[in-house]
């Protein structure tokens, strides 16, 4: 339908200011190609281009200057879908008018301010489609003492906990199909009540990391670390962690084999952070592990103060449906702070923290580190020009917001490799020796369809060619005609500019530059 549509388009033109003669030869050959009856043709050809009509509607609420506001606070929330940038928004647009990053006039931060989900969806349509383009089961031991010991904690066992109980678990940066050898590991833990997570690198997968790791996260959270639960990995179920728990008064729980659900916040930061960050790549060795710490060093603060994220309030299954209802997204500094359990001078210690924080400056970072991460993955080795990489200026990273979503993917770690173009055949063309014939039939016969070619193919030899074969046959048949109809507009189009240079050089007067007369034969 394309095809015929911008056919006549280019004939009709030429065909409206031909004359009788000329008419008749290119109806004939429109007629030809498109199968068109000649009385419907006349009219397709003589018909006048209409030009579109502008609907009339409201006026526009959110103009391109909200837009282009609008497409800078996306990503500098490091593209989260709408439900949450609208709840960031307000803190966003204050954080970043603080640093000097943001000066908006008073009518677009209040749309901005008053803009629903939907609408940033929306408006973020054609952004987001411009910006972005099964496991192994471990084999697990026989149950030991350690594992009996440890009772078992399902999803649903949690009933609205207080805040410094953790869900634990591996990401291992393998890059897809495991080898032998050892890879660099994400240990992460996420609490249940705010959603606080915490990511740390280690070289290998090992018991003595843990313990070293949740030291180290126990002294920097705001709250008291209440709990763990965790998998049925060794790592975890070994005699220097139940010890280690024991002796701080940490309660250790552990959820059922092979049931990922019963640890659905930790795996869902799995995806949503240390996937989103560190991509599929593979990191392998002492030095990549420094440069990924680096990576969380800088994302822990931008996650945990400048990512809103939802929390399941209630779930109701009716039959085979099931209903979610989820709480207003809010970040994890925001549920912290409406915490009842964590202390007023902790909160204070926090609000100062926040205050300090520039997001933009956190994302540049991010950035930064994530491309010695992609570096990293990619070749295996540091870069040899430069250890660390020059820092972008914050005023050109800023300007270069507006327009990011127009180069696709920003993530360094998310990168797709060149692909080199398929351009050779797979399997043997079946129709290679009769081409010839199948074109000298629709030279002969226009109108003639695909499955009549086929058939006939089919009658003369039957062994060769079978019903499977008929779409590849129509495939080819479209493109010989569509290259037919190209054909027939270049030649339409290229005799019409030879006609009018002809009719052109008529008209030009006698030329006397050489005292001689030209005179031109009517």
């Amino acid at each position: 339908m394309t095809t015929r549509r911008e056919l006549t388009e280019a004939v009709g033109e030429r065909y409206r200011r031909s004359d009788r003669n000329d008419k008749r030869q290119i109806l004939d050959e429109f007629v030809e190609l498109t199968g068109y009856h000649r009385k419907h043709a006349i009219r397709v050809l003589c018909r006048e281009p209409q030009p579109p009509r502008s609907k009339p509607g409201p006026q526009r609420r959110y103009d391109d200057e909200v837009r282009a506001a609008l497409i800078t606070l996306w990503e500098a929330a490091d593209r989260i879908c709408g439900k949450r940038l609208k709840a960031l928004i307000p803190t966003l647009i204050d954080s970043m008018t603080r640093h000097g990053h943001l000066t908006l006039p008073r009518r677009v931060r209040q749309r901005l301010n008053q803009i629903s989900a939907a609408t940033i969806d929306r408006l973020l349509r054609d952004v987001r489609e411009q910006a972005f383009s099964g496991q192994r089961r471990r084999s697990g031991g026989v149950g030991n003492a350690i594992r009996r010991a440890v009772p078992i904690r399902t999803f649903c066992d949690w009933n609205d906990p207080l805040p410094g109980y953790f869900e634990v678990d591996f990401v291992e940066h393998c890059g897809g199909t495991k080898i032998d050898g050892d890879f660099v590991h994400s240990f992460v833990m996420t609490d249940i009540a705010t959603g606080w997570t915490e990511c740390l690198a280690m070289p290998y997968r090992s018991g003595a990391f843990v313990l070293e790791h949740i030291e180290s996260v126990s002294r920097a959270l705001p709250f008291p670390l209440r709990g763990l639960d965790c998998d049925n990995d060794t790592a975890f179920m070994n005699e220097a962690v139940f010890d280690f728990c024991k002796a701080t008064g940490i309660e250790l729980t552990r959820s059922r084999a092979y049931k990922k659900n019963d640890q659905a916040w930790v795996e869902q930061k799995n995806g949503s952070v240390v996937r989103r960050l560190v991509g599929y790549g593979r990191l392998r060795g002492l030095e990549a592990t420094q440069t990924l710490a680096a990576l969380y060093e800088v994302s822990r603060l931008y996650i945990n103060f400048f990512q809103p994220s939802f929390k399941l309030k209630s779930k109701t299954r009716h039959g085979a449906k099931v209903t979610k209802r989820y709480e207003a997204p809010l970040t994890p500094l925001e549920r912290v702070l409406r915490s009842a359990s964590v202390p007023e001078s902790t909160k204070r210690r926090l609000r100062t923290r926040f205050r300090a924080l520039d997001p933009l400056d956190l994302l540049r970072r991010m950035r930064e580190a994530q491309q010695r991460v992609a570096e990293r993955s990619a070749s295996g080795v540091a870069p040899k020009e430069a250890t660390t990489p020059d820092q972008i200026p914050l005023a050109d990273f800023l300007a270069s917001l507006g327009t990011a979503w127009q180069a696709g993917e920003v993530r360094p770690t998310h990168h797709r490799k060149a692909r080199v173009p398929h351009d050779w055949r797979t399997r043997e063309d079946p129709f290679e020796h009769t081409w010839p014939k199948i074109q000298q039939w629709l030279e002969t016969e226009p109108g003639i369809t695909a499955q009549k070619l086929h058939e006939r193919l089919t009658a003369m030899a039957p062994a060769m060619y079978s019903s499977a074969q008929l779409r590849t046959l129509q495939r080819r048949v479209k493109a010989w005609r569509s290259n037919r109809a190209r054909e027939l507009v270049t030649r339409i189009l290229g005799d019409g500019d030879a006609m009018e240079a002809g009719a052109a050089t008529q008209r030009q007067p006698p030329s006397q530059n050489d005292g001689t007369v030209t005179t031109t034969r009517e």
